[in-house]
């Protein structure tokens, strides 16, 4: 299974907020179990785009030299999400310091509400992570740096007469 939540970036406001977005596919391996008859993606998983959303703003409020790790998730859901939606994932950065970050985030499929959440990111120091993951980049790897470098694509350029 992959771990990768987000298909892609729509927009990166740094230190502001982030829109990513999530087609919900029959190819999905978790529809043919869940639920037999009655394919919804599972709530876990929309948290996990919100959380890895989030988690790509915070990251890049510290140009990546932090180890920004999922602390706590209080959620909502207003309804299931089916096969041929697709989410947007819209995720807001409330609070940001040395100790971590509060992010503000919301699955839509159009404009119907699907969840909302309130995220806990940690920042954790060396010491505290396992040997193999002492690196402050070890969670924007692989199919993350990806959509990494999508994220910051979708940075808005200035309006033309400004300098930035």
């Amino acid at each position: 299974m992959r771990w990768t939540w987000i298909d892609r970036f729509l927009r990166l406001e740094p230190g502001r907020r982030a829109i990513a977005v999530k087609n919900l596919s029959w190819a999905e391996d978790y529809f043919a179990d869940h639920f037999p008859g009655y394919p919804v993606m599972p709530a876990s998983l929309i948290l996990e785009g919100l959380a890895q959303t989030g988690g790509i703003l915070v990251g890049h409020a510290h140009n990546f030299q932090k180890n920004v790790v999922l602390a706590k998730i209080t959620a909502h859901f207003q309804r299931e999400a089916h096969p041929g939606e697709q989410l947007t994932y819209q995720a807001e950065l409330l609070d940001l310091s040395e100790a971590g970050a509060r992010v503000r985030g919301t699955a839509h499929s159009g404009q119907e509400l699907i969840a909302e959440a309130d995220i806990m990111f940690a920042h954790v120091g060396r010491e505290q992570l396992p040997p193999e993951l002492d690196d402050p980049q070890f969670v924007f790897r692989g199919e993350l740096a990806h959509l990494l470098r999508q994220a910051e694509s979708a940075i808005p350029s200035p309006p033309s007469g400004t300098s930035s």
